[in-house]
C-alpha cells in the first residue's frame, strides 16, 4: 500500500512468518516471579495513525524484558484501505526487538469485518487469517493460560476464540480489552468509541467469549473524548511527553524519534545506534499524549500502582491503588453497545473502576516513566 522500499519489504517478509517466540518462562529477578504469556493485538501503523500505540508496544516490551510478561506475539490489525495510507508497523516490532534481545514474532490481522457474531471466516484466505492462526498456535502451544491485550480491533481475537472455544475455555488466561464507552448503555451523543467503529460486531463477540474479560472502557461517555477529563468507569489520561522522553535510553528515544518523524523508508536498525534527533523529541516533547491502556499493563503483569505512581505485586498488598477491576454481569448487543451492572458474584467480567480521579493520571504517568525509563 504504498511502500516501495525494498528494504522495508525484505524486513516485513520475514517478520511476518508466524513462529513461536524463542523465549520461554521468563522470570523477574527482583520479584522471582514467571512472567505471565501474553499476546498484544494492535493498531500499530507506519506512518502512525496515533503515538499511543507505539507508547504502548514499548510498554509491553519493558514488561517483558523485565520478565513481568512472556510476550509471544504481536498482532497488528489490517491497516484501513485509503490512498497512501499507513502500513502494519513491522519496523517498530524489529527495532523493540532489537533494543530488548528479544524474538517476538508479528503478524498481520484479518482485513474483513465479521458478518456476524459468530463468523470463522471460512471465505478468508490463508494470508488474510495469518493473525487469527497466530492467536491459535500460541495457545496450543502454551503450557500455561494465556493472557491477550486487544488495544486496536476486536476482530482476531473474536475470530480466533469463535473458531475453538474449547481453546479459549481452557487456554486464554483473559482478555484485556480497551475499547467502547463505560456508560451502562447508549451513549447520549449516539456515537460509538473508535476502537469499536473498527468491527462492532466483533467487539460484541468477544463479550460472549468463554475466558475472563478485563473491560477498559476508553471513555465514560464520548462527550469526554476532546480533552483530558478523568471519569470513574474510563482508562483515558493525557500525558506530557517530555515528562518522560528525556528520561529513556538512547536507543529508545531513538525509537520514538523515528516514528515521530512519520518516515516509511527510515533505515530501521542504523537508526537505533546512531544519535538522538532531539530537536525532534523536543518539538513532541512538549506535546500531550493522550492514553488509553496503561493500567490493563500493570494489572495483566500483576501490580497494582499506588495514587503516587509506585508500583507493588497485588498478591503482596491489599491497597487496590489508584485504580482496580470490579466484578460485572455485561451483555453486548449487535449495536456495539455493552449494557453491564455491577455483580460482587461475578468471576469472569470485570471493568475497570478508576478510584482516584484525582490522581489517576499522574500515577499512570509515573508508573510507565518508572517502567520505561529503567529499559
Amino acid at each position: 500500500m504504498g511502500i516501495a522500499n525494498n528494504h522495508i519489504v525484505r524486513v516485513s517478509m520475514w517478520l511476518l512468518i508466524p513462529v513461536l517466540p524463542l523465549i520461554s518462562n521468563r522470570v523477574n529477578a527482583a520479584t522471582n516471579r514467571v512472567g505471565v504469556p501474553l499476546i498484544h493485538v494492535t493498531d500499530l501503523y507506519r506512518p502512525h495513525l496515533d503515538p499511543d500505540d507505539h507508547w504502548d508496544l514499548a510498554c509491553v516490551y519493558a514488561l517483558a524484558e523485565r520478565g513481568d510478561v512472556d510476550l509471544k506475539a504481536i498482532v497488528i490489525d489490517y491497516p484501513p484501505s485509503e490512498p497512501n495510507g499507513p502500513n502494519p508497523d513491522v519496523i517498530a516490532v524489529s527495532q523493540m526487538n532489537r533494543i530488548t534481545g528479544l524474538s517476538v514474532p508479528v503478524a498481520v490481522g484479518s482485513p474483513h469485518p465479521m458478518k456476524s457474531p459468530n463468523d470463522r471466516q471460512p471465505y478468508a484466505t490463508k494470508s488474510d487469517l495469518q493473525g487469527v492462526r497466530m492467536i491459535l498456535n500460541v495457545l496450543r502451544a502454551s503450557e500455561r493460560p494465556v493472557l491477550i491485550n486487544v488495544t486496536g480491533s476486536s476482530r482476531d481475537v473474536a475470530v480466533a476464540g469463535k473458531t475453538d472455544l474449547g481453546l479459549f475455555t481452557r487456554k486464554c488466561g483473559g482478555i484485556y480489552l480497551n475499547a467502547g464507552t463505560g456508560l451502562p448503555g447508549k451513549d447520549p451523543s449516539g456515537r460509538l468509541e473508535y476502537n469499536v467503529t473498527l468491527d462492532k460486531t466483533a467487539y460484541a463477540a468477544i463479550f460472549d467469549l468463554p475466558c475472563p474479560i478485563f473491560w477498559l472502557p476508553c471513555f465514560e461517555g464520548t462527550e469526554s473524548d476532546g480533552g483530558p477529563v478523568i471519569r470513574e468507569y474510563a482508562s483515558h489520561y493525557v500525558f506530557r511527553q517530555g515528562e518522560i522522553l528525556p528520561h529513556l535510553a538512547p536507543p529508545l528515544r531513538n525509537y520514538f524519534a523515528c516514528m515521530f518523524s512519520r518516515s516509511i523508508t527510515c533505515d530501521w536498525l542504523s537508526d537505533l545506534t546512531g544519535t538522538p534527533d532531539n530537536a525532534l523529541l523536543t518539538e513532541h516533547g512538549n506535546k500531550d499524549r493522550h492514553m488509553w491502556c496503561t493500567a490493563g499493563f500493570f494489572h495483566l503483569a500483576g501490580y497494582r500502582v499506588s495514587l503516587n505512581g509506585e508500583t507493588s505485586p497485588r498478591d503482596k498488598t491489599n491497597d487496590a491503588g489508584v485504580c482496580t477491576f470490579e466484578p460485572v454481569q455485561i451483555t453486548c448487543g449487535d449495536d456495539g453497545i455493552p449494557r453491564w451492572r455491577r455483580d460482587p458474584e461475578s468471576k469472569s467480567r470485570f471493568i475497570l473502576h478508576v478510584r482516584d480521579t484525582e490522581h489517576y493520571q499522574s500515577a499512570m504517568t509515573g508508573a510507565m516513566n518508572t517502567l520505561l525509563a529503567a529499559n
